[in-house]
């Protein structure tokens, strides 16, 4: 997997949700900004402490973490 060291986790910052380098700033945040159609340079506007990294490794941290979750399909 490809370091996302943009990523951050810590339990005293916005209840331990993952943030972007420790800032106030969450990754879902960014992630409901872009599937409501904003674009990156919206994202940046809005959010003029982040950079465009930043949001491509939210990107990359969101398609990690669905592609950890295991789904029990019940046999016929």
């Amino acid at each position: 997997m490809e370091k996302l060291d943009r990523i951050t986790v810590n339990p005293n910052v916005c209840l331990g949700q993952p943030t972007i380098r420790g800032m106030r700033i969450t990754v879902s945040v960014i992630l409901k900004m872009l599937a409501s159609d904003k674009s990156v340079a919206e994202i940046l506007e809005a959010y003029p402490e982040l950079e465009a990294e930043d949001v491509q490794q939210a990107i990359k941290y969101a398609a990690w973490v669905v592609s950890d979750q295991i789904q029990i399909v019940p046999s016929a």
